[in-house]
């Protein structure tokens, strides 16, 4: 089946949306895997494929994400792998990706001119894996949506490989190139230049430079918005949505600084407060416009789950969202002890590949703890396979 065939078909649509958060995509992983093996078991007991030949391309006819999200979201559409391979594939890549330093040493402190990490090796394993395939070739199994942000103009790119896109024929940019963008984060990775056409170049960074690091809205709006061409019907029993996060920490803002902050000291803190907000401005809207079906209902304390709130009275989509609080007691509930605060909060850096195998397993043993076949309705079975 083609692209647009897949895209154009009869029946529900299942949408998977992957976050930002560089070598904690090592968590999302752990996520994927008992999701993969949920969806594998019960379609091996319909009758529709054994499990051995099951992938998440086959059940997902979007699959999108931002900076990491993006390249398991470009490794499960256009590789077809399964979640087994991508995680060995992590190991090495986190270990290669983060290894080769810029700048210099001046009296002890490492000077960046350009960025932290020579980008080099990321390129190289890109080329090695992706080749010259591009959006909407042979290649893509099924949909793609790659979020970055255009530096030179300010504006957030979901970039899909949909043949009927406006600026598709423009925007057929090589699978390597465009993920690469989405994942070059500032003062980690120089931006990536891209022929955007006309004779224009487009300066790209990170995808998670937006309010899309949890791209969900935007595969939302993507699948949805006439703009995009798309079109995909909404409804609950019509349309599934499923949020994997990279673990989330509250950094609450205590100390004696913090009474009287100085403006450095605000500024170095905004980067992040601006996305912890953006993310839970995305989560928020998810649970408003669908209804959510997973463990992670629970918005505040003010708010609630959102179950009873409702545009017009109707919820557009079914909604999952999988994450887990990286502190003391959530790990411990979910089967991880032995960690104290420090090491807690070591485990939230983006650039550390020696906590990929521990992030994978706090990734897979929040899964057997989170994950519940009940999330994932019976309304979005594959009725033969794609």
């Amino acid at each position: 089946m083609s692209l647009i065939e897949r895209f154009k078909a009869d029946g529900p649509k299942r949408i998977l949306a992957l976050d930002g958060g560089g070598i904690r995509g090592a968590l999302t992983l752990g996520f994927l895997g008992e999701i993969e093996r949920v969806l594998a078991e019960r379609h091996d007991e319909l009758g529709i494929l054994k499990k051995d030949k099951f992938r998440l391309h086959q059940y997902f006819d979007l699959i999108g994400g931002t900076s990491t999200g993006s390249i398991i979201a470009a490794l499960l559409a256009v590789g077809g792998y399964t979640i087994a391979e991508i995680k060995e594939m992590y190991k090495s890549l986190g270990a290669k990706i983060f290894s080769d330093t810029n700048g210099f040493n001046l009296f002890g402190k490492q000077i960046h001119f350009r960025g932290k990490y020579d980008s080099t090796p990321l390129k190289e394993e890109l080329e090695k894996i992706f080749k010259d395939s591009r959006l909407g070739d042979d290649s893509n199994k099924t949909g793609l949506c790659v979020v970055t942000k255009r530096l030179d103009t300010c504006s957030t790119w979901p970039v899909t490989n949909n043949p009927e896109a406006k600026y598709f024929e423009r925007n057929k940019f090589y699978i390597k190139d465009i993920v690469r963008a989405s994942t070059a984060a500032p003062s980690y990775f120089e931006p990536e230049i891209i022929d955007v056409g006309f004779g224009q170049e487009g300066v790209f960074v990170d995808g998670g430079m937006s309010i899309m690091n949890n791209p969900s809205l935007q595969l939302f709006l993507v699948a949805t918005l006439k703009g995009f061409k798309l079109n995909w019907e909404t409804g609950e029993d019509k349309m599934l949505i499923v949020s994997v996060g990279t673990g989330r920490r509250n950094k609450k803002l205590t100390g004696q600084k913090w009474n009287n902050p100085n403006l450095l000291d605000i500024a170095q803190f905004a980067p992040e407060q601006f996305m912890t907000d953006a993310s839970e401005l995305v989560e928020l809207m998810m649970h408003f416009i669908g209804k959510g079906t997973g463990p992670l209902l629970k918005i505040d304390s003010e708010v609630e789950s959102l179950s009873e709130d409702a545009i017009n009275g109707g919820k557009a989509f079914s909604y999952v969202r999988y994450n887990v609080e990286m502190v003391k007691e959530v790990l411990e509930a979910v089967g991880i002890s032995g960690l104290n605060d420090t090491k807690i909060s070591n485990l939230m850096n983006m650039d550390l590949p020696e906590n990929v195998e521990l992030l994978t397993d706090i990734g897979e043993a929040a899964a057997k703890k989170y994950v519940e076949v009940g999330h994932l309705p019976d309304a979005f079975n594959l009725k033969q396979k794609n």
